[in-house]
């Protein structure tokens, strides 16, 4: 059995040599990102933009061309918000690390209310509802609200009420038809 797979070996030589040359790539790309205390989310989207220059330029096989096509299509995807994690060490580094941050932000949620689905509670808080956790401890949650400045309370306060009002309708009109229409009824009248 061993001997018939080493005697095909020299079958796969090209492909192996190839996926070499490419682990390699991937290899660099892994050291530029990972993460460290010195470095700054510029600096490694600076560095990680030079060197796939550096592979596009130096990669002009046309075997080479579906990995490039691939690397270069996947990076272009998720450049945008990539690089976050180096400014600000509270965002987690891998999409394995954000999910489990919100299952655990779901479970907490399921044990409070004693309901299984979040979704009006997400219309509901939106983004805000991760701020319950992000805070180590209340005095620092205090310390940073605190530190808002109320004009900037008010309009982000402002922007806020528009972004769920109509979700707000929706519920009202849910909750009670008839009281909702009595209710525009009445204003249009006070209007008109």
């Amino acid at each position: 059995m061993l001997i018939r797979i080493i005697s095909h070996f020299e079958d796969f030589q090209q492909d192996y040599e190839l996926v070499c040359r490419w682990y390699t790539r991937f290899q660099r790309i892994a050291t530029i990102m990972e993460p460290s205390d010195n470095k700054t989310s510029n600096w490694v989207e600076k560095r990680l933009g030079h060197y796939l220059n550096q592979i596009k330029s130096s990669l002009k096989n046309e075997c080479d061309r579906p990995f490039l096509e691939n690397l270069l299509n996947y990076s272009k995807g998720f450049w945008k918000g990539l690089f976050a994690c180096y400014d600000n060490t509270l965002i987690p580094r891998t999409n394995n690390d954000l999910e489990l941050f919100f299952r655990r932000t779901k479970q907490k949620h399921r044990r409070i209310t004693g309901s299984r689905t979040w979704n009006r509670y997400i219309i509901r808080h939106g983004e805000n509802i991760v701020f319950a956790d992000n805070t180590k401890q209340e005095s620092c949650a205090l310390q940073a609200i605190q530190n808002v400045p109320y004009d900037r309370y008010q309009q982000e306060s402002s922007t806020w009420t528009k972004r769920i009002s109509e979700h707000t309708k929706q519920r009202r009109f849910k909750r009670d038809p008839n009281a909702y229409l009595i209710n525009i009824e009445k204003r249009w009248r006070e209007n008109n």
